[in-house]
């Protein structure tokens, strides 16, 4: 075969795992390329809020609440069980820590362990005050100088009225309007505002937090290596010799590229939540491309290429669902990752009938819609709440209404992202909800809120569904009666944040043929590889931190560093 171009270790997509692939083959010596299909890199990692969920590590065993080994590895077993090999489990418990200290202690890679829950603590080994979850340290745009105006901006869900971005601890004062609330949202704008270069460059904010700090140091990180990345340069097809994977077909200015990979070819690319055809295969019905929150050039595209050469798959029936909020016009939903803690609201079926705790990690409450209160998908469901709820808190695109009234909203919003009315009845016969239903689930609902004890679903029992609930309200912080007009219904969708089915992988991250043999050569991590965390979520960041983890073991292999 003759190649255009030759390099130790070509690295496919510039997501977190994808940039620590590179940045660890990179801080071992090798000569590495990063290819990125569209014109931005950081992929869905950018636009994330940028946290990894790395047990037992350096940060979690200084904090108050230390980690061990056996408990980590305890808490993965209960939880995602005995869909993945234990070995895969253990790799990720005994490398990750050993992942980012080395990162922290060789690059400009920075993360703080956070108090932040796992998703479901009260199983063996899980750690209801948290510290396994890593927030990357923000991070100030100038150190990318050009670079800043090609890393994919974050999620519109994460900045505030498209100016202030805002760190985790923000992010939950606000949300829970914690007290020092307004303290927090005057700093934020302060910090935009007081940046006076950044305001004469542009109006997008350059303190960098979530994903874009990450990607940034990530980024900045490979800068100060001189490793190259080609934008606008998709993937085409993977080379393969006598069996074992020599490089990939590059596409770049139009011309077909053939890059060799001495030593391999790790693809990180994302999974297939945005090619419709591949969503109609192997997803749940019904499904949409338009309820997806990640970015839009997951196409599966590297998926694909190993399927191609005869890599198995797995899991491909799966995603990282979590409810989503539509508006027109906007090419991604809302996630509604937390505020489903927030008291006063209920999730129903047309049938007006609750199907689920509504507190659940967005996964769990994702799921839920497609498993529905009786024999069908609750898809749409409906959020139901009253004025209390709209002034306080905030529900995706809708602020709260003492920041943002009903008559800012955009008016085609009404009929059609929500549904409003002086009375649940005329709400319900409004929204397609039916009226008897969803009177006698706002009554129990009022009921549960008066004892505490929600007897239906549990919400409020789990530490995890008190994290992000308001702690001033009692006797259960995630319960509040709805009685106050008007009423409101939000429509609902099964949404998603990638998909987490892909090729199948060992231990070393090796892609694995459909006989169970070793593809030689080819590398998948992230959601283009079948999840290592199965079809769980132990915890906040738990798709970036294996990601990362993984693309660290795969590039410490391909350069045979012991």
């Amino acid at each position: 075969m003759k190649f255009d171009h030759s390099t130790d270790i070509l690295v496919v997509g510039s997501g977190g795992g994808a940039l620590a692939a590179a940045l660890t083959a990179r801080l071992h010596g090798a000569e590495v390329l990063v290819v990125e299909k569209t014109s931005m890199y950081g992929g869905t990692s950018a636009t994330s809020g940028g946290n990894i969920w790395i047990p037992n590590s350096h940060h979690t065993n200084a904090s108050p609440y230390p980690d061990s080994r056996e408990r980590a590895l305890e808490y993965l077993l209960a939880s995602v069980g005995d869909e993945v090999p234990r070995a895969i489990l253990e790799a990720f418990v005994d490398e990750g820590p050993r992942m980012l200290k080395f990162l922290e202690g060789n690059s400009r890679v920075r993360f703080e362990a956070r108090g932040y829950c796992d998703y479901y603590p009260e199983l063996p080994g899980g750690k209801p005050e948290g510290y396994r979850t890593h927030e990357p340290v923000p991070f100030h745009a100038r150190h990318l100088g050009k670079d800043f105006e090609t890393l994919r901006p974050p999620h519109h869900a994460l900045v505030v009225m498209g100016r202030y971005t805002f760190t985790n601890a923000e992010g939950t004062a606000l949300l829970t309007q914690a007290p020092g609330w307004q303290l927090t949202v005057l700093k934020m704008m302060a910090r935009y505002w007081l940046d006076v270069p950044g305001r004469l460059r542009g109006p997008r904010p350059r303190f960098l937090t979530g994903g874009n700090a990450l990607i940034g140091r990530l980024k900045c990180s490979l800068n100060d290596r001189k490793v190259p990345l080609w934008l606008d340069a998709p993937m085409r097809e993977l080379i393969v010799e006598n069996g074992r994977v020599r490089g990939a077909v590059i596409e770049r200015a139009g011309k077909r590229v053939a890059v060799e990979a001495r030593a391999g070819v790790i693809m990180g690319a994302g999974g297939f939540e945005h090619d419709p055809q591949m969503r109609e295969r192997y997803l749940p019905h019904p499904t949409s491309a338009e309820w997806s929150g990640s970015q839009t050039g997951n196409t599966g595209d590297a998926i694909r290429a190993g399927m191609q050469i005869g890599a198995a798959t797995a899991r491909m029936h799966q995603a990282w669902w979590a409810p989503v909020i539509r508006a027109p016009g906007v090419d991604r939903p809302w996630v509604l990752f937390a505020e489903r803690s927030s008291p006063g609201l209920i999730m129903v079926d047309r049938a007006g009938r609750r199907f689920t705790n509504e507190a659940l990690p967005y996964l769990e409450a994702g799921r839920a819609m497609y498993r529905g209160g009786s024999a069908e998908p609750s898809v749409p469901s409906f959020i139901v709440f009253d004025a209390e709820f709209r002034r306080k808190y905030p529900l995706g695109c809708l602020g709260p209404s003492s920041v943002f009234p009903d008559e800012k909203l955009p008016r085609e919003w009404e009929g059609t992202v929500y549904f409003k009315a002086d009375s649940i009845e005329a709400l319900a016969r409004k929204a397609g909800i039916d009226p008897q239903g969803l009177a006698e689930t706002v009554r129990r609902n009022n009921e549960f809120a008066r004892t505490g004890k929600d007897l239906d679903f549990g919400r409020g029992d789990s530490a995890y569904d008190r994290y992000y609930a308001d702690k001033r309200v009692k006797p259960n912080p995630c319960l509040a009666p709805i009685e106050r007009p008007p009423f409101y219904a939000v429509v609902t969708w099964p949404g998603d944040i990638g998909t987490n089915g892909g090729l199948v992988t060992d231990e070393k991250a090796r892609v694995l043929s459909e006989s169970g043999t070793v593809i030689e050569g080819l590398y998948a991590i992230g959601n283009t590889a079948a999840c290592v965390m199965g079809s769980k979520y132990p915890g906040a960041g738990a798709t970036i931190g294996p990601c990362m983890v993984f693309g660290y073991i795969a590039a410490r292999h391909a350069l045979r560093v012991q």
